[in-house]
């Protein structure tokens, strides 16, 4: 299952009208810096490093994918319930460890719940992977920490050149190849259309898949 779809229709699904915007630009600039890239960048189907290791998601993210799951529950229901059965799964697994309030799914908001954080669920698969074919079951709603994931994307706290990419790509490649295949990231878009949502909250993508 690979259902995909244009940024059109995000809209109408409960999502803010800017979101199908920020999406179309950094399908866009991804498609740039992968074009640029070649063979320098290693993502590939199958290749699931990346899907590893709980990370956060903010609001924007969780409604795009919860929206996601709307449609797959009309156009794939099996499937969409193979998704809510590795994210209930994973729950059931991680949740007496998670790092804030396990019923509603939202990450704690101190420093010791953000140290927590760091070291929860590092090696678990994310229940939107299918192990059987290495691809994304909602690859088209995914959140934008795996839309911009493998390209040099410019990160705060960086050594060196400021850069930072997935250490399965750029293999040997030298910082002047590395610089040309920056990724443009849209943040003051991105921080526009979550204001639209009007929460700060974060969470992890298998609660998202569930409510």
């Amino acid at each position: 299952m690979h259902v995909g779809h244009p940024s059109g229709m995000l809209g109408g699904m409960g999502l803010p009208r800017r979101d199908a915007e920020l999406v179309q630009i950094v399908e866009a600039a991804l498609a740039g810096a992968a074009a640029r890239a070649g063979e320098w960048l290693a993502c590939r189907i199958g290749c699931t490093q990346c899907c590893h290791g709980a990370f956060a998601i903010n609001a924007l993210d969780a409604a795009r994918l919860r929206a996601g799951m709307d449609v797959l529950r009309q156009t794939e229901p099996d499937g969409a319930a193979e998704v809510e059965r590795r994210a209930r799964g994973w729950i059931a697994e991680h949740g007496e460890d998670f790092p804030g309030d396990a019923q509603t799914g939202r990450l704690g908001e101190t420093e010791a719940a953000e140290e927590r954080f760091e070291a929860f669920a590092n090696e678990a698969a994310c229940p939107a992977l299918d192990p059987a074919t290495g691809r994304c079951d909602v690859y088209a709603w995914r959140p934008m920490t795996c839309r911009v994931f493998g390209p040099p994307v410019r990160m705060e706290g960086e050594g060196g050149n400021g850069l930072g990419h997935c250490e399965l790509c750029f293999v040997g490649a030298g910082q002047g190849v590395v610089e040309a295949c920056e990724m443009t990231i849209p943040h003051d878009l991105e921080a526009a259309v979550l204001d639209e949502v009007g929460d700060a909250g974060e969470t992890v993508v298998a609660f998202a898949l569930l409510r």
